[in-house]
């Protein structure tokens, strides 16, 4: 019998901040960002709640993540989870878990691009014009939640 482990997340949110972009001591870009995802219910004030999830990016696609986006744009993310330890400054040890994307789909545009477009860990990007285009429908307005 042959076993497939398989560690594969897809969150879609908005960012609740700018990403950070940083740069190791070889070079290497890391942006992170932290994602608000809904959940799918509401509490018993009949409110929904949310889960805010850190996402860590690489390479060419943390580069294009912190020059594209920003706080309130709505992405997909599809990665891994990562639980990893760490000393915090009083020497305590720490759990974090995180999200290191692979790919990360922009679901919404800036208002002066009507493009969305779709990134990989590879760099690439792929980019299709707005379906709402030419319908009446403004998508682009700041009436959507944070």
């Amino acid at each position: 019998m042959v076993f497939v482990l398989l560690n594969r997340i897809v969150l879609i949110g908005r960012l609740t901040r700018d990403p950070e972009l940083r740069y190791t001591t070889s070079g290497i870009a890391v942006a992170n960002f932290t994602l608000a995802v809904d959940r799918p219910f509401t509490n018993q004030q009949g409110e929904r709640e949310a889960d805010f999830i850190r996402i860590i990016t690489w390479r060419k696609l943390a580069e294009v993540c912190a020059q594209n986006l920003g706080k309130g744009r709505l992405v997909a993310v599809d990665g891994r989870l990562q639980v990893r330890s760490y000393d915090d400054q009083n020497g305590i040890r720490r759990q974090i878990s995180e999200v290191v994307a692979e790919t990360v789909r922009f679901l919404d545009w800036p208002k002066d691009r009507g493009q969305s477009a779709e990134l990989d860990a590879g760099g690439g990007i792929d980019n299709f014009e707005d379906p709402f285009s030419g319908s009446g429908i403004d998508l682009a307005g700041d009436d959507f939640p944070l």
